[in-house]
């Protein structure tokens, strides 16, 4: 045994400890407390690994097992023989955790814990440091942690401390006196402590008081935009549950988010902090702090013209990440850019990269300058684009990071520039995918650029015999138009008869590349007769024949009125075309886009009602006013949170604008 006290870890009877053992049902946490009592101080982390998943149920809460091994555990952590104790700390703090949690709890772990609690709290005086600061993770009380206080004296724990001292204030529990003498605590620290434990002075009142970040803006920054500081921070700033110190840069982050809902404060921060990198030549704090500002602009267009200068003189910075941080910021403003296309044009060839990040510094210049509508990004553009394909039918990267776009997103609006992208394009589909070549993507390209893309009819022709891509390929040829008439019996032989959406599909394209309307419209309508739904949907194919369409009328009324939500969206527009009638249509398009002009984030179906409206030419004057609230709203009016957010935003805000256009 290796116990502080014979008998035991941690003092604990040997026969007390075996008795406590045989209470634990589950074999495999019985199994891993018995092998850390034999491994003694051999024994590490991952010994203690299984206790976390025997002990705590999949959906949370606690078994009788948990409260059967709670003074095992205790005695193990408490024991300064044994090898795992920092770990096993941290069980104890996620037991508690679950214990406080929505899951059911056993009956006696209440009392058990109530039982242990004057162990864990001596616990903050053991010896070594990194039990102390572990144990801050326990619900030990305000009181407790305050006694510690006065008597801590190493620096890396007294900072940690601090901060807990901040969550329990302002968690709730603890008395208004405790609250009292926390904020005197960390009054008293913000007035003479050393400046990182001032910014921590922060975080901590800020649990309490969400008001003080912003009043200690200037401290803040001051603090953080000191290099001398930076080591200080990886010296001290350790937090519970997490491996190792923070880094000054992410204490940056992690104070930007004390500013979450003060957008203008959190602009604020990220410029002067950006501005102060510039000027010390500081790259991991102008790194970590773009990324911040990034954050801000994602959600916030008021953001821009104050991050517009500053990425336009980052072009020129030496560091690779912030060069690349600057670009990608330039490209999603896309034509506000404008005036630093030229520093843009000088990076297409610059290799530089960023650590975790998608793409080249010479990557996202050229998508800026193909976003600001300069010619000079359009040479080895599809290229770049499809390169990351290469072997792969997919990318992995991080929502919300800076990454490249998708090739659709870059291409689909270089309509104009079709003839010098076409034979890149059109190289990539001669392969049919084999080499990796994203060839649907590349054909929804083609499909949006409609009558443009008919040089590339060859390609599109040979891509029907492929099941994978045959419909995608049939769109193009619709897009395309009365150029891509030739290919209406190859159309026709790409039907598959077992599979009605394709079927279908072939009938609509055979009709609008000049065949049989008639022969189309009766396979359709018998579909939407007979309720014959696919992902392709007979709904709404038929709408595009209009008043001819007549007889189908019902079924089509009756799926906008009782049909999912999905249905009725492509349902009401189909049955305006049919009737010429704007009710029952209008009313159910409106239903898709008050909730996100009123401030809903839900932006699925928004662009498509909108679009809809339009189409039908009308709008009521209560949604009118809707639209015209989210037109002036400081927000971008998207779901997404990557280089989508702008894209979307600005799609969305030009539909908003047809539609208030409308008489």
């Amino acid at each position: 045994m290796t116990g502080a006290e014979p008998g035991g870890p941690g003092g604990m009877a040997a026969d007390r400890l075996g008795a406590l053992l045989g209470e634990v049902q589950d074999k495999e946490a019985r199994r891993a407390l018995k092998r850390l009592l034999r491994k003694g101080g051999e024994a590490a982390e991952e010994d203690c690994h299984p206790l976390f998943g025997s002990l705590v149920r999949g959906t949370g809460g606690l078994a009788s097992d948990a409260t059967a091994a709670l003074p095992v555990v205790v005695a193990l952590a408490c024991d300064p023989g044994m090898g795992a104790r920092v770990t096993l700390v941290e069980l104890v703090a996620c037991l508690a955790r679950a214990a406080a949690g929505p899951g059911p709890v056993d009956a006696g772990w209440h009392e058990a814990w109530r039982s242990q609690r004057p162990r864990l709290r001596a616990l903050l005086a053991d010896p070594r440091p990194e039990v102390r600061r572990e144990t801050l993770s326990l619900p030990v009380g305000a009181g407790a942690l305050l006694e510690r206080w006065h008597t801590e004296t190493d620096p890396a724990v007294r900072l940690p401390l601090l901060l807990a001292l901040g969550t329990t204030a302002g968690s709730g529990p603890a008395g208004a006196g405790a609250v009292d003498r926390v904020r005197a605590v960390v009054r008293e620290v913000l007035r003479t402590g050393d400046p990182v434990l001032r910014v921590a002075a922060v975080h901590a009142w800020a649990s309490f008081d969400p008001r003080v970040p912003v009043r200690e803006l200037d401290l803040l920054v001051e603090v953080l935009s000191d290099a001398s500081t930076r080591p200080l921070f990886e010296a001290v700033w350790y937090a519970p549950d997490v491996d190792g110190a923070f880094t000054r840069e992410e204490v940056v982050s992690w104070t930007a988010m004390l500013f979450e809902d003060e957008p203008g404060t959190a602009l604020s921060f990220a410029v002067r902090l950006i501005e102060a990198a510039r000027r010390t030549g500081d790259a991991p704090l102008c790194r970590a702090t773009l990324d911040e500002a990034w954050r801000v602009l994602v959600v916030r267009p008021s953001a821009a013209p104050a991050l517009l200068p500053l990425a336009g003189a980052l072009l020129r910075d030496p560091d690779e990440g912030v060069r690349f941080r600057a670009a990608h910021l330039l490209a999603v403003l896309g034509p506000r850019s404008a005036e630093y296309a030229d520093e843009l044009a000088a990076l297409l060839d610059d290799p530089g990269e960023a650590e975790f990040l998608e793409g080249t510094v010479g990557d996202h210049a050229r998508w800026a300058l193909t976003r600001i509508g300069d010619p000079r990004g359009l040479p080895g553009l599809v290229e770049r684009l499809c390169a990351p394909y290469e072997g792969h039918y997919s990318r992995s990267y991080v929502m919300g990071d800076p990454r490249l776009p998708e090739i659709e997103d870059v291409l689909t609006p270089l309509g104009a520039h079709a003839d010098a992208l076409l034979p890149a394009v059109r190289a990539r589909l001669r392969g049919g995918g084999a080499d990796g070549a994203p060839v649907g993507r590349l054909l929804e390209v083609l499909t949006a650029w409609g009558p443009a893309a008919a040089p590339a009819l060859p390609e599109v022709v040979a891509l029907l015999g492929d099941t994978r891509w045959s419909l995608a390929a049939v769109d193009v040829l619709v897009a395309i138009g009365p150029a891509a008439a030739s290919a209406v019996d190859a159309v026709r032989g790409c039907a598959v008869l077992d599979h009605p959406g394709n079927r279908l599909k072939v009938a609509w394209a055979v009709w609008r590349l000049g065949g049989d309307r008639d022969t189309a419209l009766r396979l359709i309508g018998e579909a939407v007769l007979a309720e014959e739904g696919s992902v392709y949907g007979p709904v709404g194919l038929v709408g595009d024949f209009g008043p001819a369409a007549a007889p189908y009328a019902g079924p089509v009324r009756h799926a906008v009125e009782h049909g999912p939500g999905w249905l009725r969206l492509r349902a009401a527009p189909a049955l305006w075309s049919i009737t010429g009638e704007r009710e029952p249509s209008v009313s159910v398009l409106e239903e898709y886009v008050v909730p996100p002009a009123d401030g809903d984030d839900s932006y699925g179906c928004f662009l498509d009602a909108l679009r809809a409206l339009t189409g039908i030419g009308t709008v009521s004057p209560g949604t009118r006013e809707l639209l015209r609230a989210a037109r002036e709203s400081d927000r971008r009016l998207s779901s997404y949170r990557d280089y989508r957010a702008f894209l979307r935003d600005e799609e969305i805000r030009s539909a908003i604008e047809d539609v208030l256009a409308l008489p």
